[in-house]
């Protein structure tokens, strides 16, 4: 009731609140139309961005430093005082950077390269540098030595700068940021010296774990960078580059390649005048390089003659084993070998032979000497004159008889008389070789036994010694060159009545002469197996023996082959098996 009478005594105290509801409707409603509307939710929109933009890689944010500063360093090289010539130097060289910058910006690989991103940091770390110095070269305390320098250092800082930005777009590595190995080659030709190093000592550790992996991954250009390398004026950085480039010399593959890009010069100064571990990789580098004849031939062009020579007088066993080794490789090359001796190298192989440091240092001096006395006689008398014969025999009395000093005192054995010889103790080497050497060595053996077997005498000493059944094993061996070297020497001793009757002995002696018969092309037994058989022909058992061996097959093709000696044996063969037939009617 009081409420009703207040209703009607006081009537707007009911319109006032109706009022306010409505105003407080229309408004909200106003209020979230407005803040709804497409204009207003696009500026939100752009606020948010405006607060928190989209993710900028870090190589475009200091590709943004870098333009912002540009034109400080620039006019501050511009505006600097004393040292006009090297300011206006360093100011061309600031000039360069933008367009440098622009092009490396394009690729539409920059953002996500940490190569890019590095080489702006680094120019960004140069650009701050000439600023300081500019304002330092306004200051009255600063040494004008040291500032020379600190110039100078700029000067080379902004070099490489301006290098290794051009350098990553025409190699087009930024392409191939996601390849690890190509991004570590690429590192070899950017950066400075410490930073190469450091790539050039994670590329060996791939190397040694994964040599697969890297070597597909070479091109002309990385190992142009790594050639380029040996020259660098910082010996811990080409000691490592000589290491790689040794390792990719052992795999050969790349060796071509690295010949190409001119490596043969600088490995040969590294020879010369490295670290004693430069000098030894470099050595190892060339003796692969040296096996082709055509690069032995390159070697010797370049001068790498006498520092191969100086370095086997090393006591490095494994610098003087490469060594050695490579000039074994250039030795086996005819128009090379007068120029080895002219720069001493008969000495110094046979001072190896007589106490190296290892024994395959001596195997290759035993070779280099085989290769030189070989078709030269002015070298075999150099060979000769400073004692060869004598260190070479001394090195066949090494546990198993090396077929290389076989070889050579082979070679020489028409340069000193076969007393001498003699007289050295060669006879009792020979034997040892035929009887426990390889079968190189035994091959060697029965081809020097043809060049000393000239006089009865020898020959029958020879056959005393027990030559004979030696040579007659000899033939049964696998390698061609071998059996043809034992029956030359077979036929040469043969020529002794003493010696027929010990090749009469030997129950293999014929049918291993008559299987050296074979007409094959590819035999270069036959003729000697003919003479030898022809000397035996005057038994009656060996006759029979050879025609039971089938010689007589085997002599109507050589005689219709003109091999001397095969159609008389034939025909003494034949007479023999026809007074056989007449007897056995009888």
């Amino acid at each position: 009731m009081q409420t009703r009478a207040c209703r009607e005594k006081h009537p707007s105290t009911v319109i006032i609140p109706l009022y306010f509801c409505l105003l407080l409707y229309f408004t909200t409603t106003n209020a979230s139309f407005i803040a709804h509307s497409p204009i207003n939710v696009d500026r939100r929109r752009r606020a948010a961005m405006a607060e928190d933009p989209e993710p900028v890689s870090e190589a475009d944010r200091w590709l943004s430093h870098a333009r912002l500063i540009i034109p400080t360093a620039l006019d501050r090289a511009r505006s600097a005082s004393g040292f006009p010539g090297r300011w206006r130097s360093i100011a061309s060289k600031l000039e360069q950077l933008p367009p440098c910058l622009s092009n490396l910006s394009s690729h539409p690989f920059f953002s996500k390269n940490s190569l890019c991103r590095e080489q702006l940091h680094s120019v960004c770390t140069t650009l701050d540098e000439a600023i300081k110095l500019a304002d330092r070269c306004a200051g009255a305390s600063i040494g004008k030595l040291q500032m020379q320098s600190d110039l100078d250092s700029l000067s080379c800082k902004l070099d490489i700068n301006l290098r290794d930005c051009n350098q990553l777009i025409k190699t087009g590595v930024i392409g191939e940021a996601a390849v690890p190995i190509s991004e570590l080659l690429a590192r070899l030709q950017i950066g400075d010296a410490e930073a190469k190093q450091i790539a050039m000592e994670e590329l060996m550790e791939t190397i040694r774990e994964d040599e697969k992996s890297v070597i597909p991954a070479l091109n002309r250009s990385n190992i142009s960078s790594l050639v380029k390398l040996l020259t660098t004026t910082v010996p811990r950085l080409r000691e490592r580059a000589v290491a790689v480039i040794c390792m990719l010399a052992e795999s050969r593959i790349c060796e071509n390649l690295l010949v190409s890009e001119g490596v043969l010069p600088p490995l040969i100064r590294v020879v010369e005048s490295g670290t004693p571990a430069g000098k030894e990789k470099a050595v190892m580098a060339l003796e692969r390089l040296s096996m082709p004849a055509d690069t032995a031939r390159l070697i010797a062009g370049h001068g790498g003659i006498l520092p191969l020579i100086d370095l086997c007088r090393s006591k490095d066993s494994v610098a003087q084993l490469a060594a050695a080794a490579a000039l074994k490789n250039l030795s086996a090359i005819p128009e090379v070998r007068q120029r080895l001796a002219d720069e001493g190298v008969v000495k110094v192989m046979i001072d190896i032979l007589d106490g190296g440091a290892v024994q395959g240092s001596k195997v290759y001096a035993a070779e280099c000497l085989q290769n030189l006395t070989s078709g030269n006689e002015s070298l075999r008398r150099v060979v000769v004159s400073e004692g060869g014969i004598r260190s070479l025999l001394a090195y066949i009395d090494s546990p198993r008889p090396q077929e290389s000093a076989i070889g050579a005192v082979r070679n020489l054995a028409g340069s000193v008389s076969v007393g001498v010889l003699i007289s050295m103790g060669i006879l009792p080497r020979l034997i040892i070789a035929l009887r426990e050497g390889s079968l190189g060595a035994q091959a060697a053996a029965a081809a020097t036994i043809c060049r000393i077997s000239s006089s009865p005498e020898v020959k029958k000493k020879m056959g005393e010694l027990g030559f004979v059944p030696l040579l007659v094993k000899l033939t049964e061996a696998r390698m061609s060159a071998a059996r043809e070297a034992a029956a030359q020497a077979l036929a040469s001793l043969i020529s002794s009545a003493q010696n027929v009757r010990e090749v009469k002995r030997d129950e293999k002696s014929v049918p291993n002469l008559v299987q050296l018969l074979d007409p094959s092309p590819l035999n270069a037994a036959k003729k000697y197996a003919v003479a030898c058989l022809l000397a035996l022909s005057s038994s009656s058992r060996c006759k029979k023996q050879m025609c039971s061996h089938g010689a007589i097959g085997y002599l109507m093709k050589l005689a219709e082959m003109d091999v001397p000696g095969a159609k008389k044996l034939l025909e003494r063969l034949e007479k023999g098996k026809k007074l056989r037939r007449l007897f056995n009617r009888k």
